[in-house]
């Protein structure tokens, strides 16, 4: 199912991927399909059904950092008007969006919304996801096979350390390009009461908006207040977590 929910595949493709035999693969979708945990077109093509995502959106319920956020990013969009607001957690390899605020200026910015999940080595999202993760996972991850989205997209594992520590330093992730030609972000993160990172608040932008002037200012800033309410908000102290370098 977890290969089947990154992409829709005929039973031939997923036997192959998973190293499963075909019948006996066959069977188990065609259980998955009967119970509504898949669908299947008329192509023979799996994915995910209805019923996986009546048992996956009930996460959603109580979540207490999803219900302190959507005002504060309904909030945020008036005054960025030209960006989506993003809440999202990291779920392994992928950093996941619970919550989208689309853009209130009307311009339409594609691949935001829910169900539109991300490798962690792409988007600033992703970038912010990863560099606040043990270290242990990070090395896991990076000796792993890295895709390129786009032409823009940063594959190569010592690159990519770099610019994780850059985040680190910086405190939030900038990238253009890496995910959508068309688009950037800005990301950074958010702290629980332990100084652990438990999510990120991104904004998507037209990358046109993301040329070092004005716009770009006030997406950083945002950003970041938006980053920084949440934390406090479940409990982060920040003199308490701070540890000092050198």
């Amino acid at each position: 199912m977890e290969l089947l929910a990154r992409q829709p595949m005929r039973a031939s493709e997923a036997a192959e991927a998973l190293g499963m035999s075909w019948a006996t693969l066959h069977r188990t979708l065609s259980q998955l399909e009967e119970d509504q945990f898949l669908e299947r077109d008329a192509g023979g093509v799996f994915r995910i059904g209805r019923r996986t995502w009546l048992l996956g959106s009930t996460y959603l319920v109580g979540h207490r950092l999803l219900d302190l956020a959507i005002p504060l990013l309904t909030r945020a969009s008036q005054d960025t008007p030209f960006a989506v607001f993003q809440l999202v957690e990291r779920s392994e390899g992928m950093a996941v969006v619970l919550y989208s605020h689309e853009a209130q200026s009307g311009e339409i910015i594609t691949r935001t919304t829910y169900g539109h999940h991300f490798p962690l080595h792409t988007g600033s999202k992703g970038h912010v996801l990863l560099a606040y993760a043990p270290q242990e996972f990070v090395d896991r991850y990076l000796g792993g096979q890295l895709v390129g989205l786009t032409p823009g997209t940063i594959t190569e594992p010592e690159r990519l350390r770099e610019v994780l520590a850059a985040v680190r330093k910086q405190g939030f992730a900038r990238t253009v390009g890496d995910v959508q030609t068309f688009t950037g972000s800005v990301s950074a993160p958010v702290f629980d009461s332990s100084g652990e990172v438990v999510a990120a608040i991104c904004a998507v932008v037209s990358r046109s908006h993301l040329d070092g002037g004005q716009h770009e200012s006030l997406v950083i800033e945002a950003v970041q207040r938006l980053a920084q309410a949440l934390s406090l908000g479940i409990g982060w102290q920040p003199m308490r977590n701070f540890r000092p370098q050198g």
